[in-house]
């Protein structure tokens, strides 16, 4: 797993004057690699906001990042997934409503 601190700046766009591009997952990046569902989309809807978001994703897709939130779409196993899936074993049926 890539750190986000690891990234080269220079494949997911660099912002305007010196220094790195200002990501709002440099300031919880634990958020962007959760294993809770509602974390994940947490960090989903944030990435939206980022001037970088496209940037992002094609960097990851193209680096072969293998898990984690990059360019607001949820990675696992290398795959764009729509949503995270919660701890345990999925359910055989559909529980009655």
């Amino acid at each position: 797993m890539t750190r986000l601190d690891d990234v080269d700046i220079r494949l997911v766009g660099a912002g305007p004057g010196p220094g790195p591009y200002p990501w709002p997952c440099r300031e919880n990046p634990d958020l962007w690699f959760s294993i809770d569902p509602e974390e994940v989309e947490r960090a989903k809807r944030i990435c939206l906001n980022c001037a970088a978001v496209d940037h992002c994703l094609a960097a990851a897709v193209a680096r072969g990042e293998r898990w984690g939130v990059w360019g607001g779409q949820l990675l696992e196993n290398g795959q764009v997934v729509p949503r995270k899936r919660g701890p345990g074993r999925p359910r055989k049926e559909e529980k009655a409503a």
